[in-house]
């Protein structure tokens, strides 16, 4: 056997042992996984199964990305096996049209050698010869015969012979060739079959793991509570439960208390309330909360164009507009003006108004999802409201930086930080909102001193009031630890089981012993915790929660304890803010 065909069949023979290996495992993992081709709504399941699949195909593609190049290289031992044989192929083609014309000289030979034996006498030789010496040369020249037509006849008769063998072996050859090349093309389309359907597999588990993923970030958000809603007209009252005074009836007991709420971005509702009842007026409230601004009156008779219809914009719209409560008192009513400004500015921001083009371009909703407006209230507005529109009329806030309208986002509560952000060529400024800066924080913050009910609360009910069969916020011990566990869960990666315990979410969550096992096999869980303490971010949010543990001490960051919170904590016990605490009682 030649180099070149060993080298070939020791190269099949990886190929060959290697599919085997991979069929079998393969096989037994999609056996094994009745999901293939329905796959179970179990998150757990579906991280399992992509966990498996991923781990039998990385080696398989480790292993392809070498055999590739033995492929490559049997490919060309082939190749260049093929192109021997060709080359044998035509050889042995000119040796045939050789031959043949050697055969016929061959055949000629074999006859006059047949009659030289027969006619060939030394007697008749020695008589013909007249002198010794010619005898002699007679004789020679007999024998010289004799021995090229003997050499002629071997050679050609060892040449059919060679040639026949050729010609057995080259067929040989072809044979092994092409069937070398059948079983390279198999286990190439093979390989390439079999990791193209693992890879449609994974992208399938990782489809169905996205949607269900998209489970927690609807946990995420409506825990996180970032819709657009303010004050409004319905008073709210604060919850005892949810305080720091309150007594859940067991110790050690934790709860998480964010600082304000929803965006904490623009003005702060309840800051302008207490900037008012300290002495400030709307222009003096605008400016705090949107900077580099001035106050200017233009015209704004016109209509605007809402989801409700088109309305005149300070006869009717702005009368409309509910988004602080109307009782507010008079004494205080730069809080109510500068709500009005703020409003109008808003809204002809919104629909496309602008300084150099003051005319109305789009429409707005009356909906928390742009401003409030009640129709009712526009029928009959409340005289302080009414007031605060009249004696603002035409008044907007505008930029000095860019001499534009300014888009002037508000909220109920930050907390006491007021965020920074970008709008149509405006900044606002990032700042603590007290009359001391941070050092006010909290006891001089100005939404304090409007008494806000959202300034530092534990937040346990969805909007609508359903607590999920819980009465407060507070969290024991073990419940604690568990969202400790999640927090090391979720930093090993993405898992949908990590979600709240309590049933009104849905899904498949752990229990607090299958989430503890499973922070285990991540490096450990938590059991107990006995103390925490916070560190703020001079940047307006909780830069750190640090807990005192079984494990000892453990430092994590605001952000990361906060997703972590939202997705474990039980039931609808949530984080509103990136400024927050935990109470420990």
């Amino acid at each position: 056997m030649s180099p070149t065909f060993r080298t070939l069949i020791v190269l099949l023979a990886l190929v060959l042992s290697f599919t085997l290996v991979y069929s079998v495992s393969f096989a037994l993992d999609c056996a094994g996984d009745s999901t293939c081709v329905s796959i179970q709504q179990d998150i757990d399941k579906l991280a399992e199964d992509l966990r498996l699949s991923v781990n039998a195909t990385t080696p398989l593609e480790k292993q392809v990305a070498g055999l590739t190049s033995r492929i490559n290289a049997a490919q060309a031992e082939i190749n260049k096996a093929k192109k021997q044989a060709d080359t044998l192929a035509r050889g042995i083609q000119d040796r045939e049209q050789s031959l043949a014309e050697q055969y016929a000289i061959f055949k000629q030979r074999v006859r006059d050698r047949y009659k030289r034996e027969k006619t060939f006498s030394p007697l008749t030789l020695l008589f013909s010869s007249s002198t010794a010496t010619e005898f002699t040369r007679q004789i020679g020249y007999w024998e010289t015969l004799e021995r090229r037509d003997q050499s002629i006849i071997q050679s050609v008769g060892e040449e059919i012979l060679q040639l026949e063998t050729d010609k057995k072996t080259l067929e040989v050859k072809q044979g092994q060739l092409a069937e070398l090349q059948k079983n390279l093309d198999k286990q190439a389309a093979f390989f390439k079959g079999e990791i193209s359907k693992a890879k449609a597999y994974q992208a399938e588990l990782s489809g169905k793991i996205a949607v269900l993923s998209a489970r927690q970030q609807e946990i995420l958000s409506e825990k996180t509570g970032t819709f657009q809603t303010t004050v409004g007209d319905v008073p709210l009252a604060d919850d005892f439960n949810a305080s720091p005074a309150y007594n859940p009836g067991f110790s050690p007991a934790f709860a998480a208390f964010s600082f304000g709420a929803p965006h904490f971005k623009g003005m702060s509702q309840y800051g302008a309330y207490g900037r008012a009842k300290s002495g400030q007026n709307e222009e003096d409230i605008l400016k705090a909360y949107y900077g580099n601004v001035r106050i200017e009156t233009v015209d704004t008779g016109g209509n605007i164009n809402t989801s409700s219809g088109s309305m005149n914009i300070e006869d009717r719209y702005l009368m409309g507009i509910a988004e602080m409560p109307s009782s507010w008192d008079a004494n205080n009513l730069a809080a109510l003006k500068a709500q009005a400004i703020a409003a109008r500015s808003y809204g002809l921001a919104y629909v496309g108004w602008r300084m150099g083009s003051r005319s109305v371009k789009s429409s707005i909703c009356t909906s928390e999802n742009c401003q409030v407006w009640s129709s009712s209230k526009a029928s009959s507005a409340p005289d302080n409201w009414k007031r605060a529109v009249q004696e603002t009329r035409g008044k907007i806030v505008v930029s000095n930086a860019s001499g534009e309208i300014v888009n002037t986002w508000y909220a109920s509560t930050s907390g006491g930080y007021q965020e920074s952000y970008s709008s149509l060529g405006h900044s606002t400024p990032g700042f603590w909102d007290t009359k001391n800066g941070r050092s006010g924080w909290t006891s001089d913050a100005y939404e304090k001193i409007g008494g806000s009910p959202w300034f530092y609360k534990a937040w346990y009910k969805s909007r609508s009031g359903d607590a999920c069969g819980r009465s407060h916020p507070w969290l024991t011990q073990e419940e604690m630890a568990d969202v400790l566990n999640a927090w090391v869960v979720l930093q090993a990666g993405s898992d949908d089981r990590v979600s709240p315990l309590g049933g009104c979410w849905g899904g498949s969550p752990y229990s607090i012993d299958e989430l503890r096992n499973k922070a285990n096999e991540k490096g450990g869980a938590f059991t107990s915790v006995s103390n925490v303490s916070i560190e703020y971010s001079e940047g307006g949010y909780t830069a750190n929660v640090r807990f005192s543990t079984n494990k000892g001490d453990v430092s994590i960051s605001g952000a990361e304890f906060k997703k972590a919170f939202n997705l474990r904590a039980p039931g609808r016990i949530s984080l509103k803010s990136g400024l927050f605490s935990i109470e420990k009682r």
